[in-house]
């Protein structure tokens, strides 16, 4: 997508159901096999009280975002903020929304204003997105 195609305020989202198969292949690619991901038992004894997405997971939907919708493919990511909120438990359904913040012309940079929520509308990440968009 071309500077001149976007406009402050424009946004985009993108959904899923996080799975129990979703965290353990991410634990396969990462390396991340934190007991509060994976196993159960010790899960139930965290202060989450059962298991939880990654963070790095969660907060992935919204390179879904930037990189497939909006500006789309050819898009790179330059710069990211999260700041985690809450849990994102097995079978939650979450939606990372992205909004044109600001237009840096001159470098051809976007900055975006992020949130991912869960089903109950609950904020589970802020943050921004530096976007240094495709030619």
């Amino acid at each position: 997508m071309k500077m001149s195609e976007l406009s402050i305020g424009q946004s985009a989202s993108f959904s899923k159901t996080i799975t129990e198969t979703d965290v353990y292949l991410f634990a396969g690619i990462s390396g991340d096999a934190n007991p509060v991901h994976i196993n159960e038992v010790h899960a139930k004894e965290s202060i989450f009280k059962g298991r939880v997405a990654h963070g790095m997971l969660t907060a992935s939907l919204i390179s879904t975002v930037l990189g497939m919708y909006l500006p789309g493919p050819g898009s790179i990511l330059a710069k990211q903020e999260i700041k985690y909120l809450a849990p994102v438990y097995f079978n939650d359904t979450i939606t990372a929304t992205c909004t044109v913040k600001e237009k840096i012309e001159e470098k051809n940079l976007v900055v975006f204003d992020c949130t991912v929520t869960n089903q109950n509308e609950k904020t589970v990440i802020v943050g921004s997105s530096t976007i240094l968009l495709g030619k």
